[in-house]
């Protein structure tokens, strides 16, 4: 994605499609392979929509189907992703040689369960012979180990046909067929009575989601997800809490392969809300109503001083909410803020944490919070309404901190806003405000009580109507173009709920999570707030190098049963485990916002995350904010409600002030301290604390004014 400035007062984004730059960029495939994988995508989308609007098929098949579909897409596209500048010819016959020995496995996987599937539905014989399934699962198991391994070895000498991508698709493909074919009898048997076939086509499931999330959500989450999976068979040989009696290899990856794990509430929420809220993004996109909202934004904001930070800061918190990923909204909205920030003074460095602060923020932001309401609505059974409402209040105090410290960084080192000429003119963008009609009636269709789907797809079908009064009307070109956009933008978050199921079926399994609320018990006995700090730093290691649906999934299994055994509320400990899951996304030493945005402006990756820990510093006090107060998520009186948000804006913003070094005028470091401390007392929401608070912030406001008229008039020498 690259700035655009077509004409005074329109600023676009272009370039690089987000979907295509998801996977490397642009394809490089014979074209009848590029229109069979299009067309796969479109496929795809068109799936989930018809099954969640017209026509639902048994869960477990629908989920099977998703994540199969996720593997193969995803391994296709890796294929399609390819940089022609990296391929070598094939030089020798014997490079063939593991292509043979993996794809001839590979072939007759997929030819016995479609042979299978013939005796079955042409032939009436509903269970074939024993010996098919046996040496169709050994020949699966093969052909997926040696293709991974020849992935491995292979990554830095691509050849002309990277055959492992293609036995990894047909055995994603085979897995399918088996867990289909056999789906009464698993449903029964899975994780207490496996066959070897269960045992084995289970196995090469996993191993195919670990390989695709490896490739591309990177290595952190599969880390993870690793020492879990040794933590099942090494837990007899652990020593405390961590013990436990140990499981067998069969039943184990049968056990993870249900429900309980990787078709668990992970894969439920990517096969539903996930691929339905990107569809939608994909179509806003498509219909350059994307461009309307930065455009806006820039129109509002882009004079202002750093008006560009600014921009970013509404921006990307819009388009974060929608796109459910931090880092990739990092690269789409910050190609085009990062630059325009440095060219009115910003450094690179706070450029970067700027707008990574901002698009982690949209993982926050009501209405859609980037697809973490909807795990959180999954695994509490809370209303999705009611925790949107309770959202609300946070994220306002999230963005105006932001906002704080990007206009006090500005009016310390003295910058300006973009000129009016190459801004858009307000008067224009009112007359188009009816693009903002799909959040408009998304939002209204929830609280109106439509479910989340039926109003995530009447928002979707509007973007497209709404298109049709512009000069980008979506015809059914535009239509397929943004449904295949919407399969390719789905696959990483589909990878990663995927591996996540595999972290929430081995806490489920072992109850790891709930020796974890045993040690916050034992801490809470002693302190309270020592045992919410473990929870805090828990939460942000486990989510550390992960996207942010996955890292709140784990978070809430390990952290959050914990918090509410002390007496938390569900919705209050939630948003805790939640808030620093997102946050993890800008934490230093590995955060991946942060370095997103590093990349994209050209600064020093860790400090850069620095920065952003700092802008984006009120996110890890909030949390502690609803836990001393829950009126600040709609709990109790509006009075009560109204009163203590006021005074935790006023917190963040002394508490802005304070980390920028800016309160009515350049402040010294010792009262800098002093200002921090009426930023946590006005924060903590209790009267005696807001008094105090609000003292300090008004005897510092006098000093300052007294410092500024000394610097005026020269009576007295400054401290």
């Amino acid at each position: 994605m690259s700035t655009e400035t077509t004409q005074p007062g329109r600023i676009v984004a272009s370039g690089t499609d987000q979907a295509d730059a998801a996977f490397g960029g642009k394809h490089h495939l014979p074209s009848w392979i590029g229109y069979l994988l299009f067309w796969a995508c479109v496929s795809y989308t068109v799936f989930h929509l018809m099954v969640l609007n017209v026509y639902p098929i048994e869960t477990w098949a629908f989920r099977i189907i998703h994540v199969a579909g996720g593997l193969v897409l995803g391994y296709a596209l890796l294929v399609a992703s390819a940089s022609p500048a990296r391929i070598k010819p094939v030089r020798s016959n014997l490079e063939y040689l593991p292509m043979v020995v993996a794809g001839i496995p590979a072939l007759y996987a997929l030819g016995a369960i479609g042979y299978a599937f013939l005796l079955r539905h042409g032939m009436g014989v509903m269970n074939p012979p024993p010996w098919l399934f046996k040496t169709f699962s050994q020949a699966l198991l093969v052909s997926v180990i040696l293709a991974i391994v020849a992935s491995w070895v292979a990554r830095k000498r691509r050849r002309a046909l990277d055959w492992y991508y293609l036995a990894l698709i047909l055995g994603s493909i085979s897995v399918c067929g088996y867990l289909l074919f056999n789906l009464n009898a698993i449903q029964f048997r899975a994780g207490v009575m496996p066959t070897q076939p269960d045992y084995l086509t289970a196995l090469a499931g996993v191993l195919l989601i670990l390989e695709l999330t490896r490739r591309v959500a990177g290595m952190a989450l599969v880390v993870i997800a690793g020492v879990f999976i040794a933590y099942s068979f090494t837990g007899p040989y652990l020593p405390g809490f961590l013990q436990h009696s140990g499981y067998k290899f069969d039943r184990f990856f049968t056990y993870i392969y249900t429900d309980n794990g990787i078709l668990g509430p992970t894969t439920a929420v990517s096969s539903t809300y996930i691929v339905l809220f990107i569809t939608f993004a994909a179509f806003l996109q498509a219909s350059k109503v994307g461009d309307y909202f930065v455009n806006f934004a820039f129109a509002l904001a882009g004079r202002a001083r750093g008006g560009p930070a600014k921009v970013a800061v509404f921006a990307s918190g819009l388009m974060g909410m929608i796109n459910g990923t931090s880092a990739g909204n990092v690269v789409a909205t910050g190609s085009l803020t990062i630059p325009l920030m440095k060219r009115v003074g910003y450094r690179r460095r706070s450029a970067a944490a700027i707008e990574a602060a901002a698009s982690s923020g949209g993982q926050i932001m009501p209405p859609i919070m980037g697809a973490g309401a909807f795990i959180m609505a999954e695994i509490t059974g809370i209303p999705y309404t009611d925790l949107i409402v309770a959202a609300l209040i946070p994220a306002v105090l999230y963005f105006a901190s932001v906002y704080f410290m990007v206009d006090f960084e500005a009016k310390r080192v003295g910058l300006q806003g973009l000129p009016a000429h190459e801004l858009p003119v307000v008067s224009q963008l009112l007359k188009k405000a009816y693009l903002f009609l799909p959040v408009v009636i998304l939002i209204v269709a929830l609280f109106m009580g439509y479910s989340v789907i039926r109003a995530g797809t009447t928002a979707l079908v509007s973007a497209i109507v709404v298109s049709w009064l512009t000069n980008h009307r979506l015809g059914p070109r535009g239509t397929v173009n943004a449904l295949e956009a919407a399969a390719k933008m789905s696959i990483q978050l589909i990878a990663v709920c995927a591996c996540a199921g595999i972290i929430v079926g081995v806490i489920g399994l072992t109850g790891v999570g709930l020796r974890f609320s045993s040690l916050l018990l034992g801490l809470a006995e002693a302190s309270q707030l020592l045992a919410m700090f473990f929870a805090m730093v828990i939460a942000i290691l486990l989510g550390m190098g992960m996207p942010t649906t996955a890292a709140y999934a784990v978070a809430a299994a390990v952290v959050a049963p914990g918090l509410i055994q002390m007496g938390i509320t569900p919705l209050v400990a939630h948003f805790f485990v939640f808030y620093y899951a997102v946050m993890s996304a800008i934490t230093p030493p590995v955060a991946l916002a942060a370095y997103a945005g590093a990349a994209v402006a050209g600064s020093d990756p860790m400090r850069t995350s620095v920065a952003a820990f700092k802008i984006g510093l009120a996110a890890f006090i909030v949390p502690f904010m609803f836990f001393y107060s829950p009126s600040l998520l709609m709990v109790g009186e509006w009075t009560v409600v109204g009163r203590t948000m006021v005074t935790a804006l006023i917190g963040v913003y002394l508490l802005a002030a304070a980390v920028q070094g800016y309160y009515f005028g350049i402040i010294a470091k010792p009262l800098r301290l002093v200002l921090l401390v009426g930023a946590v007392a006005m924060i903590s929401g209790a009267f005696v604390t807001d008094m105090v608070g609000m003292t300090i912030a008004v005897a510092l406001f006098v000093w300052q004014r007294k410092i500024a008229a000394g610097a005026k008039g020269d009576p007295a020498p400054q401290s």
